[in-house]
């Protein structure tokens, strides 16, 4: 039998018991940690041991094993039978929240120490989590984790971040007079100043100007200013040159290309007289500075006006190009707008159209037609074209729904028309075929029929010289009592009427 090395072999203490799904037999239990066998070995004497535990026996310099001699100068063999015996016991997970479940032989090799669902210690804040929590927590929620400044790349605590932010150079920041974002803070104070929102006091705050401008517009400012600046400096400019009167009346004044003018010593007071004209003449330079720098705002502003002025002109002149294509596009549309009315006119009269020569009309909505009639606001309509052929007489009929003429009020009046049609050359004139008007009993049984042939002298069936040639026909084509009440002529608020033309002879 193969001795085994224990003074080799790195191992854990036994299986706790819990992890058995089965009561654990006595022999499967180790003699010191009293837990299931992990790589059982046994002694001479017997007794059955876990590796580790073997290892930690033998050091002892007492034991509670009376073969403590022989374990401490012999060496144990690998128990592999129970070894095999353990392997195939069924074993569960302890951890709350894991339900694993396989044997010794599995939960060694493949969950003991991988569980997710395992209390670990963190060795950064040493608190216990969950396996599975320690990525997140190790990037998220540790107190002790490292990180790098994703702006200046230094290393520090997460519990430092909020000091780090206080201080670190490339933290962006916000510029709160003209919103922009982003700046690091040691670029910031370079953008205070020259930040167009920014506010700083007016150049002529020292002759007493109060206003606090934005720096963008600290020219637009002097500009709009310059009167007012003129008056401030008016009594500055007035009181210097008081003081050099007064000042010239107790000497006469010399110029120095170094300082400026002073007053000639012709006693022993020169040199003290000449200390008060050198601050004014300090004063008479700064007025100097002012006032060219007005010099230069007018002349700034003049440009400027003269450039809107030409701007103004080409502005006038676009606007008057676009007022043009404006008005042609405006006659382009009413162009089309007449066509498309032409065009939607054939559609509906093809809609209607016939060419044979007869053509029922239907008219729905007739009491509200009815009573535009009986107002007079609609006392007549007209049906859709209709012709005998396709390149004959063209037609259509004409109905007053409260009457015409005799027929006012008591009777409907129907009327036929001849049309103006683009074949009238090619057709017999005068129109002198057979007209048959009727209105339909929807019930099929009695319709009313009226028919008449044409007089032929008449203008009405003369070769049309307009769109349509005067009406002809019936004022006393059917009477309004037989459309009321339950009237088998109308029905549903819908009467129909049919025109039938004799083309015999055509």
């Amino acid at each position: 039998m193969a001795r085994i090395s224990l003074d080799s072999l790195t191992s854990l203490p036994g299986i706790p018991l819990s992890v058995l799904s089965v009561p654990m037999e006595d022999k499967y239990k180790c003699q010191q940690c009293l837990q299931v066998l992990r790589k059982p070995v046994q002694a001479q004497c017997g007794h059955r041991f876990c590796v580790h535990c073997f290892r930690l026996l033998t050091r002892y310099t007492t034991s509670p094993f009376d073969c403590q001699q022989t374990l401490l100068f012999s060496s144990a063999f690998p128990d592999n039978a129970a070894g095999r015996e353990i392997a195939s016991l069924p074993a569960r997970c302890l951890n709350q929240g894991c339900d694993w479940t396989g044997s010794i032989k599995e939960y060694e090799a493949k969950h003991e120490g991988r569980c997710e669902f395992e209390q670990i210690q963190c060795e950064a804040c040493q608190v216990f989590i969950l396996r599975k929590d320690k990525d997140r927590h190790n990037e998220r929620e540790c107190e002790e984790r490292t990180l790098n400044c994703k702006y200046c790349k230094v290393t520090f605590n997460f519990k430092d971040i909020k000091a780090h932010d206080e201080i670190c150079q490339k933290f962006p920041l916000q510029c709160k007079d003209c919103g922009k974002k982003k700046i690091p803070r040691e670029k910031f104070n370079d953008h205070a100043k020259s930040c167009a929102k920014s506010k700083s006091a007016c150049p002529f705050s020292e002759v007493g100007c109060k206003s606090v401008v934005e720096n963008g517009k600290i020219s637009e400012h002097e500009h709009s200013s310059t009167m007012e600046h003129l008056r401030l400096l008016l009594p500055m400019v007035l009181s210097m040159t008081r003081t050099r009167s007064d000042a010239s009346a107790s000497g006469e004044w010399q110029e120095d290309s170094g300082l400026g003018l002073y007053r000639a010593p012709d006693d022993g007071c020169g040199a003290a007289a000449s200390v008060p004209s050198v601050d004014l003449d300090k004063k008479v330079s700064a007025l100097e500075n002012i006032v060219c720098v007005l010099n230069r705002e007018v002349e700034r502003s003049s440009l400027t006006l003269e450039a809107f002025s030409h701007q103004h002109r080409l502005d006038q002149e676009k606007i008057e190009n676009l007022s043009n294509k404006i008005r042609q596009l405006e006659r382009s549309l009413t162009v089309k707008d007449l066509q498309l009315s032409e065009a939607e006119q054939m559609v509906r009269e093809l809609q209607y159209c016939t060419y044979d020569g007869i053509f029922v009309w239907k008219i729905t909505d007739f009491s509200h037609r009815r009573q535009e009639a009986v107002s007079g606001r609609a006392p007549a309509m007209f049906s859709p074209a209709f012709y005998s052929s396709k390149y004959g007489y063209k037609m259509c009929l004409r109905l007053y729904l409260n009457g015409d003429g005799t027929g006012r009020g008591t009777h409907l009046s129907l009327f036929f028309v001849v049309m103006r049609s683009k074949y009238d050359a090619l057709l017999k004139w005068p129109f002198s075929q057979k007209v048959t008007l009727m209105l339909l009993d929807q019930n099929n049984r009695e319709h009313i029929i009226d028919a008449f042939r044409p007089d032929i002298t008449s203008t009405s069936f003369q070769r049309p010289v307009s769109e349509m040639n005067i009406a002809s026909g019936c004022p006393l084509f059917c009477p309004l009592a037989k459309l009321a009440g339950k009237s088998p002529y109308l029905r549903d608020d819908t009467i129909f009427i049919k025109a039938i033309v004799d083309l015999s002879g055509l």
